[in-house]
């Protein structure tokens, strides 16, 4: 069972037929390792498990930043309770170059950076929804679970990359590859899951996450928990 970071990590030690008394493989290293392969698997895909929103009074500033989200993962934001449409940065660019009254309810984002069209008259709360960044994990509590909770497919794949991460400190170049590739089918097939479940959630005119009726609200950092659609 792989339910949590303290399993995790006796997986990758059975697996790399070492201990933590083994001076290559300190605490510290495992724990690096361990926050390494947290960080890449949870970025690897645009998890429905990362999805969050974040919410704050607007005012009208053109740019807006949110601490502890991804770049360029917002994917609707609404301004007192209406929706405004993304477009892509250069085209926001063009329009607000073009028109500069346009009042037009549009935004893009640009790496960590929300543009919001200063002119469309917006009031209220923003509420601005995206992927967020999972914290680092506390390895001092071995029952910590990952992003991924007690899914096995999703630990399983960490328990990869960590031994890839070993075999590359080792200089076994070949294994490592060999080992980040089975950490990545494993993802692939772990999202290919999400998409089937997923699926019946989209209609002729919304994607897979775009399930904007249900969501309206003003939490701050509410995590969009996948039992609640």
């Amino acid at each position: 069972m792989l339910n949590n970071i303290g399993e995790i990590k006796n997986a990758f030690l059975i697996r790399i037929q070492g201990n933590t008394a083994v001076a290559f493989y300190t605490d510290d290293i495992i724990n690096d390792f361990l926050n390494q392969a947290h960080r890449y698997a949870a970025g690897y895909k645009k998890w429905p498990f990362t999805e969050g929103r974040v919410s704050t009074t607007y005012t009208t500033t053109e740019e807006w930043q949110f601490e502890g989200y991804k770049a360029d993962s917002f994917r609707m934001i609404q301004i007192g309770g209406k929706r405004y449409d993304k477009k892509n940065f250069r085209d926001y660019q063009i329009y607000r170059e073009e028109n500069e009254s346009g009042e037009d309810k549009i935004y893009s984002d640009y790496g960590r950076t929300l543009f919001i069209n200063p002119q469309a008259g917006g009031s209220g709360t923003l509420t601005a929804y995206g992927q967020f960044l999972p914290a680092e994990l506390d390895t001092s509590v071995p029952a910590t679970e990952t992003v991924f909770g007690p899914d096995e497919d999703g630990n399983e794949a960490m328990v990869s990359l960590m031994m890839s991460y070993a075999k590359e400190r080792e200089h076994k170049a070949n294994e490592s590859d060999r080992l980040l590739n089975k950490a990545t089918i494993i993802l692939d097939n772990l999202w290919k899951k999400y998409e089937d479940e997923q699926f019946a959630y989209q209609t002729h005119n919304t994607g897979m996450f775009e399930r904007f009726d249900v969501l309206k609200g003003a939490m701050n950092d509410e995590i969009i928990k996948r039992n609640q659609f």
